[in-house]
């Protein structure tokens, strides 16, 4: 009987993994009905469904299949999609951010997998591109007259905040409902401890470092912890190798900390995870694993880490000098441009990358 190679075997699907991801989301959807109730949860449920619509009707008209939906990665798309949202964002400005984040952040290239750009994230800044005026309005954040809790008291100290905090974005209302969630998914090894323990390392040493200049710098720690644990280690889009991973996982926080020192108030975790993204191959191949008798020299990979660094660090400024002229949106443009001619073209715009996959 002839048999292929590999002969490891495992019981994981993408809908597995896709249901442990929603099952490690629930505590912070139970926040957001705490605090808005139904009004919160409209919000997810119009992202989720626009998601799930918007695959369904893509993968039927551009590749004749009817079954994409059962790998649960549009529903996971639609939440993380909300959870960056506030809660008064207009329903149909929320629709066409989760058709976006799934047509342009993952089914253009292929499907599931084959993305290279968090899908959630790309929506959204679809969103910030396409509906500047509502998405930089105070008024989708927050409404006090709305707001069905303000606080809980649980523990009667600071730690209440940790657990429920309703500003922000949807998926920031409890630092604590995604610390356990993001336990779940390492408990169920879904992912690593790596990206986000060298993330909050990385970015805690350099807000320490200015508060010694007394720098005053504000960011949420809800938002930190929802990137950098179920955006930064999102499978097809971050590196793979354990070394990989620190790198990946430090650079996120390493821009993002900067992105908030130029003046980033409010996309500095959108900006560095998807800056992250587009390296995360490079990542791979600089610390991939050693092969079999295979001798590498340690200077070398310093070397190219250090050049891998610095090309990082250059984008890393070209967004700023973007993002301080009002011009990201141009980034968004080209992003189009690329993927349309990618899905257009294939194999002949880009040898050997075309899977063709929904």
């Amino acid at each position: 009987m002839q048999q292929s190679n590999p002969f490891i075997r495992t019981r994981d699907t993408t809908r597995r993994v896709m249901l442990d991801v929603i099952i490690a989301l629930v505590p912070a959807i139970i926040m957001v009905y705490v605090a808005f109730g139904l009004r919160g949860l409209s919000t997810v449920a119009v992202s989720v469904g626009s998601a799930l619509v918007a695959e369904y009707l893509f993968a039927l008209v551009f590749a004749g299949r009817n079954n994409t939906l059962t790998d649960l990665s549009a529903i996971v798309t639609g939440l993380l999609l909300a959870f960056t949202l506030g809660a008064f964002t207009p329903l149909y400005v929320v629709a066409f951010g989760a058709a976006a984040a799934v047509i342009f952040g993952k089914l253009i290239f292929g499907g599931v997998g084959t993305n290279r750009f968090n899908p959630a994230l790309v929506g959204r800044e679809f969103m910030t591109v396409f509906f500047p005026a509502v998405m930089s309005s105070g008024a989708i954040w927050y409404d006090y007259s709305a707001v069905n809790h303000a606080s809980l008291t649980i523990t009667g100290g600071a730690f209440d905040k940790l657990i429920f905090s309703p500003s922000g974005a949807l998926g920031e209302y409890s630092a604590a409902a995604l610390f356990l969630g993001g336990l779940y998914l390492i408990a169920r090894r879904r992912i690593t401890w790596h990206v986000p323990t060298l993330f909050f390392v990385v970015f805690t040493a350099g807000i320490l470092i200015s508060d010694l200049f007394n720098a005053g710098l504000s960011f949420s720690l809800g938002g930190l912890m929802l990137g950098a644990i179920f955006m930064a280690t999102d499978m097809p889009t971050s590196a793979t190798s354990a070394e990989g991973k620190c790198y990946y996982g430090a650079m996120i926080g390493l821009t993002a900390f900067l992105f908030i020192v130029f003046g980033q108030r409010y996309e500095y975790m959108s900006f560095s995870i998807l800056l992250v993204n587009g390296f995360a191959p490079l990542i791979d191949h600089v610390f991939r694993p050693r092969a079999w008798g295979e001798r590498r020299s340690g200077s070398r990979q310093l070397v190219e880490a250090g050049v891998l660094t610095a090309a990082i660090m250059a984008v890393f400024f070209i967004v700023v000098i973007l993002s301080n002229c009002g011009c990201v949106s141009y980034l968004i443009y080209l992003y189009i441009l690329y993927a349309v001619g990618r899905y257009a073209f294939g194999d002949k715009l880009i040898p050997g990358r075309w899977s063709g996959r929904l």
